[in-house]
């Protein structure tokens, strides 16, 4: 039987499965990246570990067929990551090579959000649909687009960077060097640091009561906590923060016309709350053809999303079937 390995590389851990042709995980484990021993410490171990994982399961490393990679930051042509970001590996590097350098096998490699899109669509919410927008919400905010069943990847592997649509010029200075960028309203920092600054204008309010005035201990699901029973101050929070998402869903919208946006990551935890409240205020900022049967939910794959959004890279060749 043929097998195929996920590997989902983070800044603090990196995530291994190894897959059956059905995209069915048989086993996944994780090691920590430790991206400053450099990448070749980090690829080397991450083959060690599935070698293990392999042998522990009776699974001949001769019939693991290919291997597939997510990472974080623009990647091109399956194969080189232009920037290495959360690691000190240096931009264009070579992460296709330097891993079948190791391991000998073929290797596939991708943006980590834009394999998380991948996998909805072969494994999970997004199954059956040509046209998709998946969104993960976490510490920043992007979008893995599928139209006609391929991944979009842009010239330079930068498509997707929906997080960077300027909302506000006069906004906050975003980590990517531009002002007022989505992410920086749209992430579960954002959030977090929207709230402070409410809260150091009003401290008679429930949130501040549930932090017990630290507002270091503020985290983003304790404002939808108290938005979903009916907290006056943070629905106010929420509703901006859901605002902002439906601008930028509005662009995507009008620009790719998919039939469904499939919402993942922690943030996306909160629920039906960040959909319904979407939906409210999305017609002010996108064309009323581009919502018509246009579906709405979360992904369902979660902490496996990138094991089999990367393995459906090796297994797929980047098509959706």
């Amino acid at each position: 039987m043929a097998y195929y390995v996920g590997i989902d590389i983070g800044g603090t851990n990196v995530e291994i499965g190894i897959l059956n042709s059905h995209g069915e995980i048989i086993i996944k484990s994780s090691i920590k990246t430790e991206s400053t021993k450099g990448a070749e410490d980090t690829f080397t171990r991450i083959w060690n570990k599935t070698k293990e994982l392999a042998k522990s399961v009776d699974v001949k490393i001769d019939n693991i067929i290919a291997i597939g990679m997510g990472i974080p930051g623009p990647v091109v042509n399956d194969s080189v990551v232009k920037i290495a970001a959360n690691f000190s590996w240096g931009n264009d590097f070579p992460a296709k090579d330097l891993m079948e350098k190791i391991t000998k096998k073929p290797v596939k490699v991708g943006n980590d959000v834009k394999v998380i899109a991948l996998g909805e669509t072969l494994f999970g919410a997004g199954k059956g649909y040509k046209n998709s927008v998946t969104i993960p919400i976490g510490t920043g905010i992007a979008a893995g687009i599928i139209i006609d069943g391929k991944i979009l990847e842009g010239a330079t592997g930068a498509a997707g960077e929906f997080g960077h649509i300027v909302v506000n010029k006069n906004g906050y200075k975003c980590g990517c060097g531009l002002t007022g960028c989505l992410e920086t309203y749209c992430s579960a920092t954002g959030i977090v640091r929207e709230a402070k600054r409410r809260l150091e204008l009003d401290k008679n309010n429930a949130l501040y009561e549930l932090i017990e005035g630290n507002l270091e201990k503020l985290e983003a699901k304790d404002i939808f906590n108290l938005a979903k029973k009916g907290d006056e101050f943070s629905t106010e929070i929420v509703n901006f923060f859901c605002e902002k998402l439906a601008e930028g869903v509005g662009v995507l919208l009008n620009v790719f016309n998919p039939e469904i946006i499939i919402f993942t990551g922690g943030v996306a935890k909160a629920g039906r709350i960040i959909i319904d409240k979407v939906k409210e205020y999305l017609p002010k900022y996108a064309l009323k053809m581009t919502m018509e049967d246009l579906i709405f939910t979360f992904g369902e794959l979660e902490e496996e999303a990138g094991i089999k959004g990367a393995a459906a890279l090796a297994m797929n060749d980047n098509g959706v079937k």
